[in-house]
């Protein structure tokens, strides 16, 4: 692998193996995950906060520690601050790990879906920070879209009005995380990595604007779930986390824990298979930025 010096990394987030998946299986995701970035080249770095430190590219054996422990909160950019003061431990969300890998000069981020404005929104102002450190750290982030219990078409006017590209990797729609038919289109289309790096590098150097960019990674084919069901599921999930009381930070959560168990497991099957995906186009892109 000549015209680069040392294997790129990618960074992947904590909150999806504490509290995205069941913690029972965040092992088994992890190792999945590890191997996806490494076959193509390149080098995992899992970010979280441990005992008020940061992290970068924690073992399993951390991150084994870290899912039996009962303390672990789920943290934004804005609560990496007040981790470290309280010596916590802390699970990064997609705003979180995109501060750090950004501080850490990791510039591809693989996840699953990223959080966005919520139904309602109208009303409630409930509104991921996720969006809004897309247009702060230059961090390039791999994934299926937004979270399908989120408003996507209000999500991409957001992330417009942030200034924030949105590309679709061989694909023209915003993938709603489970399946790959959605009614909202990207504002950039490219179908080969080498011009997926073009793109993100121009867009990281700050030239023409600051922040990060989405990259928009299509549903694998063997794991899309048919819209009418993920919308079936969606509303079921989003009425049980109502019932429950669950609002704000802890609404999201309940209701993707709710989500996979649905169907026999088939949607929590999806999001596992939509992650292991984005970990590889992710890797590419990574070794595309490194070539000289």
């Amino acid at each position: 692998m000549s015209g680069f010096r040392r294997r790129p990394r990618v960074a992947l987030e904590t909150t999806l193996l504490c509290h995205g998946v069941p913690r029972a299986r965040g092992l088994e995701v992890f190792d999945r995950l590890r191997e996806a970035v490494e076959a193509a080249g390149a080098t995992p770095c899992l970010i979280g906060v441990v005992d008020g430190k940061v992290r970068v590219g924690l073992t399993r054996k951390q991150l084994a520690q870290l899912l039996e422990r009962a303390d672990v909160v789920k943290i934004g950019a804005r609560g990496i601050a007040g981790a470290i003061a309280r010596r916590a431990c802390a699970a990064t969300t997609v705003s979180a790990t995109m501060a750090i890998a950004a501080d850490a000069g990791i510039a591809v981020f693989a996840t699953g879906g990223i959080g966005g404005v919520h139904r309602g929104a109208t009303t409630s102002f409930d509104e991921s920070e996720d969006l809004s450190a897309m247009s702060r750290y230059p961090v390039a982030v791999v994934s299926a879209g937004a979270k399908a219990i989120l408003d996507l078409p209000k999500t991409v006017e957001r992330l417009e009005t942030l200034g924030v590209p949105v590309v679709g990797y061989a694909t023209d729609r915003f993938t709603a995380f489970y399946t790959n038919r959605s009614p909202v289109q990207v504002s950039e289309r490219v179908d080969d990595v080498a011009t997926l790096a073009r793109l993100v590098r121009m867009r990281l150097s700050g030239r023409y604007g600051c922040g990060g960019v989405l990259v928009v990674n299509r549903v694998p084919a063997a794991a899309e779930i048919a819209p009418r069901a993920v919308e079936r599921a969606v509303a079921a999930a989003l009425a049980s986390a109502r019932r429950r009381g669950a609002h704000g930070a802890a609404a999201t959560p309940a209701a993707l824990a709710r989500l996979n168990a649905c169907d026999n497991g088939r949607f929590l099957e999806t999001n596992i298979a939509v992650v292991e995906s984005n970990a590889r186009l992710a890797a590419a892109l990574a070794l595309a930025l490194a070539r000289r």
